[in-house]
C-alpha cells in the first residue's frame, strides 16, 4: 500500500525537473500593463539580465483576458493565490508576490548592500515609497473608486499632490540625507533597489499624475537626483525608451 505514495512522488518530482529544465531564462508572467510587474521588468533592465516577459494580453473595452484565466486553470498563478505576477526561476520554482519577486530580483543582482544592515536600511526605504503609494491609493481618486462623486475625487486629488503627498516626501528626503553616500543614490554610493522604488514613485506614475508629482516633490533635492540617476542608467534607459505601450 506505500507503493502509490512513492509512485506518485516519483512522478511529481520528474515533472517538477521536466519543467525546469525547460526553462532556459526566468520568466516574468502579468498582465500587459505596467503596474505591479513593472518595477521588476526595470530591475532586470539595470541588471542587464534577459527573461521572458510574459504578458496576458487585456481586452481594453472589457478588462477581460483569455490568457489570464487559462493561467490561473493550468496552475500556473497558485503561487500568487491565482493571481499575477509570478517569477519562475531556471530552476522551475514559481514565486508569487510583486514584491517578494523585487526583493529577490534585488538580492539576486546585488542591490540590497553587503550586510544584514545595510539591507535593511534599503529595504525600509522602499517601504517608506510603498507608504506613500498606499497613502494615495487610501486617498481614493483615482477613476477605479467607486464610492465617490467626481467632485469628491477631484477634492481629494488636489488635497493630495497639495498637501499630503509633499509633506510625506519631504519625510523621505530628511531620511536619505542621513543614508545618501553621493548625489544620486538613496543608500551609499552606489545603485540599490532603494533608488529604484524611489523612481517608480517619481517617475512611474500615471501619465496624467507626472505633473503633478514634479510639482509635490520640487522641495525634494536629493529624491529627484536619485530618480535622475536611475533613469539614466543604460539599460534602464533603454527599456523605458523600448517597452511596449500599455494602458496603465
Amino acid at each position: 500500500m506505500k507503493i502509490l505514495p512513492i509512485l506518485l512522488f516519483a512522478v511529481s518530482t520528474r515533472a517538477t525537473y521536466a519543467l525546469a529544465s525547460s526553462v532556459t531564462r526566468p520568466q516574468l508572467k502579468y498582465f500587459d500593463i505596467q503596474g505591479a510587474g513593472e518595477t521588476c521588468r526595470v530591475i532586470f533592465a539595470l541588471a542587464n539580465q534577459e527573461y521572458d516577459d510574459v504578458r496576458y494580453k487585456i481586452d481594453p473595452k472589457t478588462f477581460a483576458s483569455p490568457a489570464f484565466l487559462a493561467a490561473k486553470e493550468n496552475g500556473e498563478l497558485k503561487m500568487n493565490l491565482n493571481r499575477a505576477p509570478v517569477l519562475v526561476t531556471l530552476d522551475g520554482q514559481t514565486i508569487g508576490q510583486s514584491k517578494a519577486i523585487e526583493r529577490y530580483l534585488a538580492k539576486k543582482f546585488k542591490l540590497m548592500g553587503n550586510t544584514l544592515e545595510e539591507e535593511a536600511m534599503i529595504d525600509c526605504i522602499a517601504e517608506h515609497c510603498r507608504d506613500v503609494k498606499d497613502a494615495a491609493r487610501a486617498k481614493g481618486f483615482s477613476r477605479f473608486t467607486k464610492n465617490k462623486t467626481d467632485e469628491e475625487k477631484a477634492e481629494a486629488r488636489k488635497e493630495w499632490f497639495e498637501r499630503d503627498m509633499p509633506e510625506m516626501l519631504l519625510k523621505i528626503e530628511d531620511a536619505i540625507k542621513e543614508t545618501s553616500g553621493g548625489s544620486g543614490f538613496a543608500f551609499g554610493s552606489s545603485t540599490t533597489y532603494a533608488d529604484v522604488a524611489i523612481w517608480s514613485l517619481l517617475r512611474d506614475c500615471p501619465t496624467g499624475d507626472l505633473d503633478d508629482t514634479q510639482k509635490a516633490s520640487e522641495k525634494c533635492v536629493l529624491l529627484n537626483a536619485v530618480a535622475e540617476q536611475l533613469a539614466s542608467n543604460p539599460g534602464v534607459a533603454k527599456w523605458l525608451s523600448e517597452r511596449p505601450e500599455s494602458m496603465f
